[in-house]
């Protein structure tokens, strides 16, 4: 299976990840060869890709709506990789694993932000459903800003499933949820061997999902409204996971 990816960023990722078989870069003509663009250039003859001139029309057509910046490239399915090849990763990195599971998030976009912030936030790897729930779509690398080619997701077949996997490989299951009875994100302890569950837009935690859950967290909310966006609300727990671990390293 082939598809397209769009933009510069999500394409120089790609092409520095060496994760896809990339078939060929499309490049518009009159694009000039400098910047981001040259530096893709580069890699994509290091890489051996064949460079094709195609008229931006052509680019419109095959990015639709999305703004694709003047390139694109043709590249295999997004590598999906197995649940153990994630804890393998901490392993390997003599880390406490530390995962985020999403719960049938359905927006590429929000999946797309929190898998840059899981990058960023130096997650071992990211779990998420195979159905009813968005996929690692070039929609979603794009939102990405190409972070999507350098994070490990495992895609399962049953969310519920790879939960009691995990915690019988050693992690504790946090999930993000506002309820009464949840912690303050601060106040809870992040520091071992975690998987972060985040909920879906709108409804959250499924119950079977929640109920898994070793722990509830929840942010505080000083405003009128009652939650933040999954993808910015995901981001912040992520990166109090992450200064958690730096202090005990100080």
């Amino acid at each position: 299976m082939r598809e397209i990816l769009y933009g510069r960023q999500p394409v120089r990722e790609t092409l520095r990840a060496g994760r896809r078989q990339v078939f060929r870069l499309l490049l518009g003509r009159g694009i000039p060869a400098s910047g981001i663009v040259a530096e893709i250039l580069s890699l994509a003859e290091g890489a051996q890709v064949p460079v094709q001139g195609v008229d931006r029309a052509e680019l419109d057509r095959l990015g639709g709506d999305a703004n694709h910046q003047g390139i694109a490239a043709e590249v295999s399915a997004y590598p999906y990789v197995d649940l153990v090849e994630v804890l393998e990763v901490a392993q390997a990195a003599e880390e406490s694993p530390f995962l985020l599971l999403l719960d049938h998030l359905l927006d590429p976009q929000n999946l797309g932000s929190l898998l840059r912030s899981a990058d960023a936030a130096g997650v071992h790897g990211v779990v998420l459903p195979g159905r009813r729930a968005a996929g690692i779509t070039p929609a979603a690398v794009r939102a990405s800003a190409g972070a999507a080619e350098h994070v490990l997701v495992a895609q399962v077949t049953n969310l519920v499933q790879a939960m009691e996997r995990l915690k019988g490989e050693g992690l504790w299951l946090a999930g993000l949820e506002a309820m009464a009875e949840a912690q303050a994100y601060t106040q809870a302890d992040l520091t071992g061997p975690l998987g972060l569950v985040i909920g879906s837009e709108g409804s959250g935690l499924a119950r079977l999902v929640r109920e898994r859950c070793d722990f509830l967290i929840r942010l505080p909310m000083h405003g009128q409204v009652e939650s933040l966006n999954a993808a910015v609300a995901g981001a912040i727990a992520l990166y109090e996971v992450r200064r958690q671990r730096s202090m005990l390293h100080r």
